[in-house]
């Protein structure tokens, strides 16, 4: 189901149909590097994945992370940008990742100030925060062109991975 579009991009609801693709996004390289290692190893991984969070989580919340398809190119996928809320954190998340060959093209740009559009008029938020690894020098160049301050380091995962903590109200 799309819920929303932007000049470039088709933004919809991920579905089981997505599992090879969402495999794909998963283990690409800066994936793995900036957001982990989900262990997804199979099309079955990527399936249950999408039901047990996924999916899950736009029955739970209303909201959470979105494929982004280019439009044309037989609505080629490309990556994913969305809301998620978790239990280690306070406020509702906003994230994005990219198929190596999107990244760097405005895609990131692009997908989040409509994802934030849709937090604020949607889903009525009035703050959202963003998590990143202190190394992802482009995630933090986007987030603070999006309006996002760095507000602290917190380490809310069991990895303990320290993490950077950016907020924008809405």
């Amino acid at each position: 189901m799309i819920i929303a579009e932007t000049k470039r991009l088709l933004i919809s609801e991920f579905t089981i149909e997505d599992a090879p693709f969402f495999l794909e996004l998963t283990n690409a390289p800066n994936s793995i590097k900036y957001i982990g290692d989900k262990k997804l190893k199979s099309v079955e991984d990527a399936e249950k994945y999408l039901i047990n969070k996924t999916i899950k989580s736009y029955n739970d919340f209303n909201f959470g992370f979105y494929k982004l398809e280019l439009k044309g190119e037989k609505n080629r996928p490309i990556g994913t940008c969305g809301l998620a809320k978790r239990e280690e954190l306070d406020d509702v998340d906003i994230g994005f990742a990219f198929l190596p060959e999107y990244e760097g093209k405005g895609f990131g740009s692009e997908a989040s100030i409509r994802i934030m559009t849709l937090a604020k008029e949607t889903f009525k938020l009035n703050k959202l925060i963003a998590i990143t690894v202190p190394y992802n020098k482009n995630s933090m160049k986007l987030l603070e062109k999006l309006g996002f301050a760095c507000e602290k380091r917190i380490k809310p995962f069991e990895d303990d991975e320290e993490l950077l903590l950016f907020a924008k109200k809405l």
